[in-house]
């Protein structure tokens, strides 16, 4: 089924989607080396992987991502936290449209052959 380019049609999809589908709505883009190396744009973020932020207050930072947040459509990244006025560390969710991710975390036999499969074929 061809996919509606109208924007409110788009949000409605965006957030109303089942939480197994959310998963590849959490895609960030490559690296340009990662890019090359595995021939496609982008791969779902996940646990384990180091991330650059590309945009926002904390742009340039790079780190390993803590935890994804699905449900938000939103990343945690190491080191990116704000103070509190009590003084203790909260981590700052970070959209995953703004990160690039930079190294991939291949523990995962299953989602190492997933980025290695042609993409252009289906």
């Amino acid at each position: 089924a061809m996919a509606s380019s109208k924007p409110r049609k788009q949000r409605l999809i965006l957030y109303t989607a089942p939480r197994h589908r959310m998963v590849k709505m959490m895609s960030a883009h490559l690296s340009p080396a990662l890019r090359e190396k595995y021939g496609r744009r982008s791969f779902p973020v996940r646990t384990g992987d180091t991330v650059k932020i590309l945009s926002g207050d904390f742009k340039g930072v790079e780190g390993k991502v803590k935890a994804v947040d699905i449900k938000r459509r939103r990343v945690y990244v190491e080191n990116v936290t704000d103070k509190k006025a009590d003084g203790s560390n909260v981590d700052v969710p970070i959209r995953v449209s703004k990160v690039m991710i930079t190294q991939l975390n291949l523990d995962d036999k299953y989602r190492k052959s997933k980025l290695e499969e042609d993409v252009t074929a289906g």
